[in-house]
């Protein structure tokens, strides 16, 4: 399943969207040398992108019917807590647990391939139509669409 908007830094990690369901997602990512740190197992920083992705992702997903999935998110905090080291193939869960129409609170989790948990985080986000950027000019969202059209 494709990413519903385009992601320049998650597509070159190798995220792969799964599922994307009322308040949830999914995802995969099969740890490859780029990844690791200097134990040799997956680096923290890959984690957390994996944690900050699917808690988004589940956060954006109540707004499937709007379209281009209606308004991006933003972290504004993360709170990450690491249980045993990321190898292999990993999957991240993220859940929606509250949201109002400009804030969305959400965990997810990282489980290695025989299930026990790697990492865990919570996450607060914050749901923008654009985003100021430098000299306050206004970005848009970069959606598949206009990514099929560039």
């Amino acid at each position: 399943m494709d990413f519903p908007v385009h992601i320049p830094f998650v597509e070159q990690l190798g995220l792969q969207l799964v599922r994307l369901d009322e308040g949830e997602s999914e995802l995969h990512l099969s740890v490859q040398e780029r990844h690791l740190n200097s134990w040799r197992v997956a680096h923290g920083g890959v984690l957390m992108t994996l944690l900050d992705v699917a808690m988004a992702h589940a956060a954006r997903s109540v707004h499937r019917h709007l379209p281009e999935m209606g308004p991006g998110v933003v972290t504004v905090e993360m709170k990450t807590s690491f249980m045993r080291p990321g190898e292999g193939e990993l999957r991240a869960i993220g859940r929606l647990l509250h949201r109002s129409t400009t804030m969305a609170f959400c965990e997810a989790q990282v489980v290695a391939p025989d299930g026990k948990l790697c990492a865990h985080a919570t996450g607060t986000f914050k749901y923008l139509r654009a985003l100021p950027g430098r000299d306050r000019a206004v970005k848009p969202l970069a959606s598949r669409a206009a990514q099929a059209d560039g």
